[in-house]
């Protein structure tokens, strides 16, 4: 039996219920408590039957995703133990955005609850709006960071590399302590060390069939992690080159002002309260960078996409700002869209998308119309292939001008019989000779 009783702070459960998410609400919106499952209503331990671990990881779950607003650094799942019999300890703090309630469903006496006595009691209409009027605005300096033995040596030295004299009071002037003095949830992401998963995917095709890289640049400060990120596509970011005799085209795969603004964006908006991280992946075709959170509310798409929204996380921001990663508000939205259109965003309920196509489209080769000296654009563009490197081979020729190679032999044929190129030396180890 267990040295508590059933009552006001506690609550016992034999298994798991589809009331469950209720229980926790109601102690979100009252004084905290506990739910102990695997215990039955005198306070026995009757065990947990099956996979202990994935009910934990379902409890957890259900919590995060079936609760509104974030839950995040608000509860504890704990696997305990007493006469060889093992159950769960579901520990829950007060909110501090009351009132707390069944996501999808609103702020309504269906979906809020109370905690009375030993059991839960919907909340009246006039309790809810006293609770609202009453929250703190949903920020990440009000939630409590999940650890507490921070470092914070990475930001210091950004800082006084920008030139900032760094105090005792440098971190409270970042707003990186809750109301009470602990470190809230914007000095855990720039803390030395962290638990945020960043991810760099990259694919062999146009779909994630075929992963062929995959890297976390998170478990650092996120402003290590955003100057990863950014050296990490600016690697990426090769150059595709197409020669037109007699001269040379060169273009980059995608602009790197406009991925660089996409991935500070995605970094500093993204809605951290529910535990997902912003997302990197690079396909054949396209890159592609997914932030989570929608668009804030009183904002509309528009509004965004002319660069019209304020920032969900002004204390990140100001530290992105601090460091010349971003500059102005919205100044990011109107860099991107200089060099793509507005196609680029997708925009769902839960997060934004958006996809920079490569620039390796714009040097298809049109053979149709364009001629030079009685020669087709491919035969002119071969020529310039063959004066930039002898020893091009015909495979090597194909992949360039997106031809099949029995397009290159005929047009290669075409050009040695009216005199223009020679093949000298053996096949494999022979040069084209070009004769203006």
């Amino acid at each position: 039996m267990l040295d508590v009783i059933e009552d006001v702070r506690n609550e016992f459960k034999i298994k798991l219920t589809d009331k469950f998410e209720e229980e926790v609400i109601s102690f979100l919106n009252t004084n905290g408590g506990n739910i102990y499952i695997g215990v039955n209503d005198k306070g026995d331990i009757v065990g947990i039957n099956g996979n202990i671990d994935l009910l934990q990881r379902t409890i957890k779950d259900r919590i995060k995703d079936n609760i509104m607003p974030s839950t995040l650094g608000l509860y504890d799942v704990i696997v305990s133990e007493k006469y060889n019999k093992k159950y769960i300890k579901v520990i829950i703090a007060r909110g501090n955005e009351r009132p707390y309630y069944l996501k999808g469903m609103g702020m309504t006496p269906d979906s809020c609850f109370i905690r009375v006595s030993s059991s839960i009691q919907s909340m009246s209409n006039e309790m809810i709006n006293n609770e609202f009027s009453k929250r703190t605005r949903n920020s990440l300096k009000n939630i409590v960071s999940p650890k507490q033995d921070l470092t914070f040596s990475q930001l210091k030295i950004y800082y006084e590399e920008k030139g900032f004299s760094i105090n005792n009071n440098f971190l409270k002037q970042l707003n990186l302590y809750t109301d009470d003095g602990k470190y809230n949830y914007n000095a855990y992401l720039l803390a030395d060390n962290n638990s945020i998963s960043i991810r760099f995917g990259k694919y062999d095709g146009t779909n994630s069939v075929n992963l062929i890289e995959n890297e976390d640049f998170g478990n650092c400060s996120i402003i290590k992690a955003t100057k990863n990120i950014l050296n990490k596509l600016e690697i990426e970011n090769k150059t595709f080159t197409k020669i037109e005799y007699p001269e040379r085209k060169e273009i980059k795969m995608y602009d790197y002002i406009a991925v660089r603004e996409a991935v500070v964006n995605a970094i500093v908006h993204n809605d951290w309260s529910n535990e997902y991280s912003p997302k990197f992946e690079i396909f054949s075709d396209r890159l592609v960078i997914s932030s989570n959170g929608g668009i804030q509310d009183n904002t509309t798409k528009e509004e965004f996409l002319e660069g019209f929204s304020l920032p969900k996380n002004k204390e990140l921001m100001k530290v992105f700002n601090d460091l010349d990663l971003v500059e102005q508000m919205g100044t990011g939205i109107i860099r991107i869209l200089q060099s793509y259109n507005k196609d680029s965003f997708e925009f769902f309920p839960n997060f934004i998308r958006v996809t920079f196509p490569f620039n390796e489209n714009k040097f298809k080769t049109n053979t149709k119309e364009i001629k030079n000296n009685n020669l087709t654009e491919i035969q002119n563009s071969i020529i310039g292939l063959m004066l930039d490197s002898p020893t091009i081979t015909q495979e090597t020729l194909a992949r360039l001008l997106d031809v099949n190679i029995r397009t290159i032999q005929r047009n290669i044929k075409t050009l040695i019989d009216v005199g223009l190129i020679e093949r000298i030396g053996a096949t494999k180890k022979g040069e084209w000779i070009v004769r203006k």
